[in-house]
């Protein structure tokens, strides 16, 4: 698997960071970030969803947190993608 690098949270130090990524194979945005937490898990969890929707995290999902100021390079991605008709 081989993805291209897109960008890297600019208030990053040196480990730690969210970063995006595209995987042109697949047609996928990759986002590495942190942990929503338990809290926010059943925050979700308890959170009304689209009519049929089954309420919930499934297992082999997980919710991440993305920091706002990273939107320019999530922006980027979504047209990476967009671009190469993925």
């Amino acid at each position: 698997m081989e993805l291209d690098f897109i960008g890297i949270d600019p208030e990053t130090g040196k480990e730690g960071s969210p970063t995006v990524w595209v995987d042109h194979a697949r047609g996928e945005i990759v986002v590495q970030s942190w942990d929503a937490g338990e809290e926010l898990v059943a925050t979700i969890s308890g959170t009304a969803w689209a009519p049929g929707h089954t309420p919930g995290v499934p297992e082999g999902e997980t919710p991440i947190r993305i920091p706002a100021r990273m939107v320019p390079i999530l922006r980027e991605a979504c047209d990476v993608v967009e671009r190469a008709g993925l």
